[in-house]
């Protein structure tokens, strides 16, 4: 069966600029323009995504199929193109007798044609089938509008979804352009008003608790570059050009406009004396347009003056993903739960916001993973919100799990980041084994994020980091105290 795609290039239909209206329609609908005005930072993103809506809407015409009696009628036409005259009179009767049957907009017109004219001479042969192709790209247009208008509404209310969901996420996971565009990408998944609350719910936990956020970032800017004076650098001299006034006698040379006070000309100074015309003599002194006296021989020299400088080393190191560890037995329930959830979403935005993988596993008595900048990462979040913590603490088999992780191609500069209040059972010798290696010949490093005082420094001393949110009531009033 013929496809509106063939239909259009048989009859030369100009599609692209049909699918441009369409587009540029989509864009200037009130919708999107209040949308963009509130949250300019995913305009951009919207944007980029229009290169895909081209691509939908040009698969659509092309996978469509013409209704059978357009079909028939253009089969018709094209034989029809072969006849000589003699041959589209001897068929014109079939011809018309077809168009009726079709119920095509040009049969009307076609019997018109015939019956006006007593000769079927070429002329008519040629106004015949030029008429009839203009009835056929009038029903191919038509077909074309219709389809991409249902398009158009089709996309529409999945571009209102979409910024209902990004328009909830932006001001929890929104930091910068990519995070604008990953958190738009991430909202083509199927998510419910119910289900993104959720993240708005930890969201607005974490706005309460400024510390994580901040903790999340300092944990974050491990790329930044450092300045770091050498201790043994030599110091160096370098020259630069300074002017200084040289002390010779000045002579007046005449008159200019400036604004020096102290070679003011009597003039001036009597306009400042009468009350009218103060203002106008405090606007003149603003633009530099008092008559003063100008001097001769207030001369420069050159002076070469001389000041050590400092040699400084750049240390970049490496920003890899995160790798989240997060302890879900039950001494972390409650308080500590609501913290270790809003600071992996914390660590989330700083993922989206830097390009970075953020990769979460819990661990009790198994260990469960979520990637959380992937395609689905807004799925795999509100799955990590909505587990609940109890159980043990099995913080060996997290170890293994993330030391297999880390040993794989794409995690090989991962820094590894574990929250737990760290009351648990020492490691195995053989663990803290392979965490020293990963840390001193492949540079991985081991965050430990400490929600109690009361964890076991054994355990501890293999971070490289530790970074204290202490989770207990004193720590909690000073916090808001110092607020």
């Amino acid at each position: 069966m013929l496809t509106l795609d063939t239909l259009n290039i048989m009859l030369a239909v100009g599609e692209e600029g049909l699918i441009e209206e369409i587009i540029l329609a989509l864009l200037a609908s009130p919708q999107l323009v209040v949308f963009f005005e509130k949250f300019p930072r995913l305009k951009t993103a919207i944007t980029d995504d229009l290169p895909r809506w081209r691509d939908n809407l040009r698969k659509r015409l092309k996978d469509t199929r013409v209704p059978p009696e357009l079909t028939e009628e253009v089969m018709c036409y094209q034989a029809s193109q072969m006849l000589s005259t003699p041959q589209l009179i001897v068929q014109l009767p079939q011809i018309l007798t077809l168009l009726d049957r079709l119920h095509s907009p040009y049969a009307s017109q076609a019997r018109q044609l015939v019956a006006d004219n007593a000769t079927f001479t070429p002329a008519l042969h040629t106004l015949f089938l030029q008429r009839w192709r203009l009835s056929l790209v009038v029903q191919a247009t038509s077909l074309n509008q219709q389809l991409l208008e249902e398009e158009r509404e089709q996309l529409l209310s999945e571009v209102q979804e979409r910024m209902t969901l990004t328009g909830a996420l932006e001001p929890v996971l929104v930091e910068n352009e990519n995070s604008a565009g990953r958190l738009w990408d991430m909202s083509a998944g199927q998510l419910k008003r119910g289900d993104y609350q959720l993240i708005v719910r930890y969201g607005d936990f974490l706005a309460q608790q400024p510390e994580l956020m901040q903790l999340a970032e300092q944990l974050g800017r491990s790329r930044e570059a450092k300045s770091v004076p050498k201790k043994d650098a030599p110091l160096e001299t370098f020259r630069t050009l300074v002017r200084e006034p040289a002390t010779v006698p000045e002579q007046v040379d005449g008159l200019q406009q400036s604004d020096d006070i102290l070679r003011l000309l009597p003039p001036e100074l009597a306009t400042l004396g009468i009350s009218e015309l103060e203002y106008e003599f405090y606007r003149r002194l603003v633009e530099k347009q008092l008559l003063t006296y100008r001097l001769h021989g207030d001369a420069w020299h050159e002076k070469v003056s001389q000041r050590p400088a400092v040699h400084q080393d750049f240390d970049e190191q490496p920003r890899g993903p995160f790798i989240v560890c997060v302890d879900t037995s039950g001494s972390m329930g409650g308080f500590n739960e609501q913290c270790a959830k809003a600071f992996c979403l914390a660590l989330m935005r700083v993922a989206l916001a830097d390009r970075r993988r953020c990769y979460i596993m819990l661990f009790s008595s198994e260990v469960v993973g979520y990637e959380l900048s992937g395609e689905q990462g807004l799925e795999q979040a509100i799955r990590f919100l909505s587990q609940r913590f109890r159980g043990g603490t099995d913080l060996a088999s997290c170890f293994r799990a993330v030391i297999e992780r880390m040993q794989g191609g794409e995690w090989y500069d991962a820094d590894a980041v574990v929250i737990s209040d760290f009351i648990a059972q020492r490691l195995p010798d053989e663990v803290v084994s392979q965490i020293k290696v990963l840390q001193r010949e492949h540079q991985h490093r081991f965050h430990a994020v400490a929600m109690s005082t009361h964890g076991k420094p054994g355990i501890m001393r293999i971070f490289d980091h530790i970074w204290r949110f202490d989770t207990g009531l004193r720590s909690r009033l000073l916090r808001r105290w110092k607020r």
